[in-house]
C-alpha cells in the first residue's frame, strides 16, 4: 500500500502538481484578424487633419451581418457632447432607408411601377415643408402644400420629404399618428429594432440609436429583409448638372450619385465606391458596402448647416480605411 501512495504522488508532481520543469507553455493568444483594419479606422475617425475632424464629436460602427467589428466614441476638444451605440437622436433623413425597406418587405420584395417612382423621388409631390407632431400621416399630406403634385416634376427626380408622405398615406398608413406609425413600421423590420417618430414623416422624423439602425444594417446584410436584393435596383441620376431628368438633390454640385429604393448609389464615376446610403441632414450617416459584406454608421447629431456632407465625406474615409488596412 505504502508504494502505491508514493506511485500516486509520483504521477502527480509529473503531471505538474509539484513544480517542474516540463510545465507545458499557455498557447499564444490568437491575433485579431482585423486587427490592421481597425488600427486603420480608429486613426482615421480620429485624425485632427483630414475629412473627420470637422465631424467630431461622433460615434462609429463597422460591422457585418453577424455583429458588430469594431467601434468607438470619437472625441472633441471644441464640443464636449460624447456620443455612444445608445445615443437616441432624431436620423432625419436617415429615415428613407427604414420606409422603403418596410415597404419592400411589406411587399414581398415585388414593387409596383408606381412604388419605384414614389420611392425613387420621381412622383412630382415636392411641395413639402414639414408635419406637426400630433399629426397623422394624413393630416400631414393635407398640411400647407405637403400634398400637392407638381405636373412639372413629374417623371424627374427631386428629393423631397412629400414622395414618401404622399405614398405612405396611399398604401394605408394615413391614419397614424407617431406611436402607431412605428409599431407599423416595426412590425416589418422587427420588434427588436428601437424606433420612434417624433413627427410623422416618413422621409424624416425617424428617432432611433446606432444601435438599433445597425441592427436593421445586419438584416439587410443577412438577406433577413428583402432591401438586400433591392438595393441599387431601378436607381436614376440626380445631378442636375449631369442629368436632364434631375431637379433637385443635396448632394454637392461636384458629386453625381444614383439614387436607388429609398437610398443612395454612390456612384460617382470619379470618386465613388458603389456603397449604398442614407445620410441625414443632422449627421446620421448609415452605409453598406457595394459588396455587401460590410455596415457602417457615423452618428452625432449637428443643427449647423452642411452637417450630411460633412458625415459623408469622413464616414467614406473611414469606409476606405477599412476595406485598405490603410489610414486616410
Amino acid at each position: 500500500m505504502r508504494s502505491l501512495a508514493l506511485l500516486a504522488a509520483a504521477v502527480l508532481v509529473g503531471c505538474g502538481g509539484g513544480g517542474g520543469g516540463d510545465d507545458v507553455p499557455a498557447p499564444a493568444p490568437t491575433p485579431d484578424p482585423n486587427g490592421a483594419r481597425i488600427a486603420a479606422a480608429t486613426a482615421t475617425a480620429t485624425s485632427s487633419a483630414n475629412a473627420c475632424a470637422p465631424a467630431q464629436p461622433f460615434y462609429w460602427e463597422i460591422g457585418n451581418a453577424a455583429g458588430k467589428l469594431a467601434s468607438a466614441s470619437v472625441a472633441s476638444a471644441n464640443d464636449p457632447t460624447a456620443y455612444t451605440a445608445t445615443t437616441s437622436m432624431n436620423i432625419a433623413s436617415a429615415s428613407k432607408w427604414l420606409y422603403s425597406s418596410y415597404f419592400v418587405q411589406r411587399q414581398g420584395g415585388a414593387l409596383s411601377d408606381d412604388d419605384v417612382k414614389f420611392l425613387t423621388f420621381r412622383s412630382g409631390y415636392t411641395s413639402f415643408a414639414i408635419c406637426l407632431p400630433g399629426q397623422t400621416v394624413q393630416q400631414c399630406v393635407d398640411f400647407l402644400a405637403n400634398g400637392t403634385h407638381s405636373d412639372a416634376t413629374d417623371g424627374k427626380f427631386a428629393y423631397d420629404g412629400g414622395h414618401m408622405e404622399k405614398h405612405a398615406s396611399i398604401n394605408g398608413l394615413g391614419a397614424l399618428g407617431n406611436d402607431a406609425l412605428a409599431a407599423e413600421i416595426r412590425s416589418r423590420l422587427g420588434s427588436d429594432v428601437g424606433l420612434a417618430y417624433s413627427q410623422p414623416q416618413l422621409a424624416g422624423g425617424a428617432v432611433t440609436t446606432a444601435d438599433d439602425y445597425a441592427r436593421f444594417l445586419r438584416k439587410i446584410l443577412g438577406n433577413g429583409l428583402k432591401m438586400h436584393d433591392a438595393l441599387g435596383t431601378h436607381a436614376v441620376c440626380t445631378n442636375p448638372l449631369t442629368c436632364a431628368t434631375a431637379v433637385s438633390t443635396p448632394i454637392p454640385a461636384d458629386l453625381s450619385w444614383h439614387y436607388s429604393i429609398g437610398h443612395w448609389v454612390e456612384d460617382d464615376p470619379t470618386v465613388g465606391d458603389g456603397a449604398f446610403s442614407s445620410a441625414g441632414a443632422f449627421g446620421f450617416y448609415p452605409w453598406i458596402d457595394a459588396g455587401k459584406t460590410i455596415y457602417g454608421i457615423l452618428a452625432r447629431h449637428d443643427t449647423g448647416g452642411g452637417a450630411a456632407a460633412t458625415s459623408v465625406r469622413c464616414g467614406a474615409l473611414i469606409r476606405k480605411a477599412w476595406t485598405t488596412a490603410t489610414a486616410q
